[in-house]
């Protein structure tokens, strides 16, 4: 063999040597990333290849599986009552990432989870059989809220305060998950979707915090009975009426000319919704004070899973003392999510103590083993004592017995409530923002609510948390509460 040759042999096997150490490389040490990426169209096919798991309301399913035609993909997402329950459950989609609890637990409902394996899954490398996921949904709380709501832009909120439990969560407008499920006919739904003005793919409910008006007085009340400012709802505050903002030519007014705010209790303060009294009184607390009893209740916590991650509802910082007065009536930089007013009421209800707020109540395997109990999980933590909590509940009450929230009252159940009507664009130019947040007890049971309207067909002078937002807490009570 001449020298050339022998040269081309020597240089042809190192060739092939590099080219067998890179398909071991490639084969054992980034097979495992090459099969996760995303783009991978293996994972979508092996992931319709068989029925997904499901999504549980009340023991039955609020999601399948469908046989699809002319596609690789075998199988496709349905949902049954899908509109109204698309703020709980996201959407499946052959095109689009998962969202909601879809997302959450997607390798549980496709089977891909390791706790979902049998020892025979294991020997075969087969994809085990998916498992469910069991929420803390009412039907009936659920239907309530949305049919209230109706053809408004909102949201509304339901806990149970005593577990935590969500047992309703609502965003409109809504939409049809089914429209997403198929890679056929997704990309113009989603396109529809996207275009929409009203935005139906947000969940208005956990992940939109809006400035939530006089609702927050609630929380600066709270902080005022806690740090001793006032010793009792019904002690006289020191608050002239109309209440001229500090370091500010501005004066504060109040909606209602004629209600008795000058030097109000805490509770005419509430019933009335007087904005002097509570502006003056987060200026007398301070706002480091206020801001302390905000976090308490949840506010400025973006680590906030339901298991959904709720967005970040905010008390600001590094304020003069005329904007600390605005937040005390739920105005400048506050905002805050209905999940979270809904968690204010709870707290009050449940005499000053939180129970983290969760919508899932345990997942299963295909057998129904419970893989995992959230409902044994939630944690409680005191947010005020139980005096301030129970000073609170009887001014809730007032609110709507003889107050601005007349129009969530119950016959036969005790309710409190808070209305709000916040300010919305520059200098108040757009329609305001309507909320309203309570409780109600009756025979043992008992549930807390926040709603907000965001939009309606109302004119803007009948637009309240009374008007608006107190029907739909109310019909959302009754289908709490009734036996």
């Amino acid at each position: 063999m001449n020298k050339t040759i022998r040269r081309a042999s020597v240089f042809t096997l190192l060739l092939v040597f590099a080219l067998l150490i890179r398909a071991t490389w490639v084969q054992f040490y980034e097979g495992q990333a090459l099969a996760d990426d995303k783009d991978n169209r293996r994972n979508v096919i092996e992931t319709y290849a068989k029925p997904l798991g499901n999504i549980i309301v009340a023991g039955d399913s609020i999601t399948g599986s469908a046989r699809t035609k002319g596609s690789d993909l075998e199988y496709k997402r349905t949902y049954t009552n899908g509109p109204l329950y698309a703020a709980v459950t996201g959407y499946a989609s052959q095109a689009y990432a998962p969202t909601q609890l879809e997302g959450i637990y997607q390798s549980l409902l496709n089977g891909t989870d390791n706790r979902l394996k049998t020892v025979m899954d294991t020997v075969t490398n087969e994809r085990a059989e998916p498992g469910n996921v069991v929420t803390t949904i009412e039907p009936d709380v659920q239907k309530a809220a949305y049919d209230a709501l109706g053809d408004k832009k909102g949201a509304a909120v339901a806990i149970d305060p005593s577990t935590g439990k969500i047992l309703a969560v609502v965003s409109t407008p809504s939409y049809n998950p089914s429209s997403l499920t198929d890679a056929n006919t997704a990309g113009s739904a989603w396109k529809q979707l996207n275009a929409d003005p009203d935005k139906p793919l947000t969940n208005r409910a956990l992940r939109q915090p809006l400035p939530p008006g006089s609702t927050f007085k609630l929380v600066v009340a709270a902080a005022a009975l806690e740090d001793g400012l006032y010793s009792s709802v019904d002690e006289k505050t020191d608050s002239p009426n109309p209440y001229k903002l500090p370091q500010s030519t501005d004066v504060l007014a109040n909606e209602n000319a004629s209600a008795p705010c000058a030097n109000a209790s805490i509770r005419v303060a509430l019933e009335y919704s007087c904005n002097n009294v509570f502006a003056k009184m987060a200026v007398d607390l301070g706002q480091d004070k206020v801001r302390a009893m905000a976090e308490k209740f949840g506010f400025n916590d973006a680590t906030q899973d339901v298991p959904v991650r709720a967005y970040e509802s905010v008390y600001p910082k590094d304020m003069d003392q005329a904007q600390t007065a605005l937040t005390g009536i739920g105005q400048f930089d506050v905002t805050a999510t209905p999940l979270q007013m809904a968690m204010v009421s709870a707290a009050i209800a449940n005499g000053g103590k939180l129970v983290s707020p969760h919508m899932v109540s345990e997942i299963t395997n295909s057998g129904d083993d419970v893989l995992k109990n959230y409902d044994d999980e939630a944690s409680s933590k005191e947010i005020v004592s139980s005096s301030t909590a129970e000073q609170l509940q009887s001014a809730m009450q007032t609110v709507v017995d003889e107050g601005t929230g007349t129009n969530a009252q119950i016959s036969g159940v005790t309710v409190g409530g808070k209305t709000g009507t916040a300010q919305h664009g520059e200098n108040n130019s757009q329609t305001p923002y309507a909320w309203f947040t309570s409780y109600g007890k009756a025979d043992g049971k008992e549930v807390a609510v926040a709603v907000l309207v965001e939009q309606s067909d109302a004119a803007r002078s009948e637009v309240s948390g009374n008007g608006l937002a107190a029907p739909v807490a109310k019909a959302m009570m009754e289908a709490a509460l009734k036996s």
